[in-house]
Order: C-alpha cells, then sequence, then structure tokens
C-alpha cells in the first residue's frame, strides 16, 4: 500500500487560514476524496488549524504550526501539530447535554467527531497533535 505525505509549516497566523484550507482541497482532490465529504473535512481542518493557533500556540507568532497530511488508498489522515501543552480532553464539557448548550466552548471538537470518521490527540513533549482521518470512499 503506497502513501504519499504533504507537510507544510507555518508560523502561527490565523490569517493563513485560507491558504491552508487550500492546501487541504487540493490534496483532497488529487487524491479524489469524495466530493461529499470536501465539506466535512475542510470544516474539520478549519476547526483544528483554528484551535492549533489560538488555544495550542496561544497566538505567539514566534511558535510555528505543522500540518502533515498522509493519503492511501483507503483514507486520508491530517496531522496538525502546535507547540502547546495539550489539554484534558475529558474536560471539555458534552455540548449536547442541557447544562451546556449554551457554553463557548466544546462545540469544536463535537461537530470534528461527527464529520470524520476517527479524530484522535497525541499530546507529545513538543507539542499537540491533533489528527484528523476520513475515508476516501
Amino acid at each position: 500500500m503506497s502513501e504519499k505525505v504533504y507537510v507544510k509549516e507555518v508560523p502561527t497566523d490565523p490569517d493563513l487560514l485560507p491558504e491552508l484550507e487550500e492546501f487541504i482541497i487540493e490534496i483532497a482532490q488529487k487524491s479524489n476524496l469524495n466530493k461529499d465529504k470536501y465539506n466535512s473535512l475542510a470544516l474539520s481542518f478549519s476547526e483544528a488549524a483554528s484551535n492549533s493557533f489560538l488555544h495550542g500556540n496561544k497566538l505567539d507568532k514566534k511558535k510555528k504550526i505543522k500540518i502533515t497530511v498522509k493519503v492511501n488508498e483507503e483514507k486520508i489522515t491530517l496531522i496538525i501539530k502546535d507547540e502547546g501543552k495539550g489539554f484534558n480532553i475529558n474536560t471539555v464539557p458534552d455540548p449536547t447535554k442541557p447544562e451546556n448548550i449554551l457554553k463557548d466552548s466544546g462545540r469544536g471538537i463535537h461537530i470534528m467527531r461527527s464529520f470524520l470518521d476517527e479524530l484522535k490527540y497525541n499530546f507529545t513533549p513538543t507539542g499537540t497533535e491533533t489528527i484528523l482521518i476520513i475515508s476516501l470512499k
């Protein structure tokens, strides 16, 4: 099974988000991702990258975001790595519970989980990896 890998590293600048989304969609098109999944991938990537800029790197322009895209015959795996300390996934409130409906946090993770086949986090000494997986079919 052959795998193609694409890598892009950028400074912490949310203004780069449209350019990064184009980078992801171009790869999706080359990879024959089902067109119905483009918006799911773009929205999930945008949310994850925004979280990395804002929560991970705290908008510190000296820090970087590294995007690695791995594509094989079955799926696209996006890894967005920031230089943040991470977070406790268990403390993120479930936005579907009545007591959390009006809270501002937690919706992004919930939305990404509903659009992706898999959402994972890898907390390392050098930063947090947000891993988005979507099948090509």
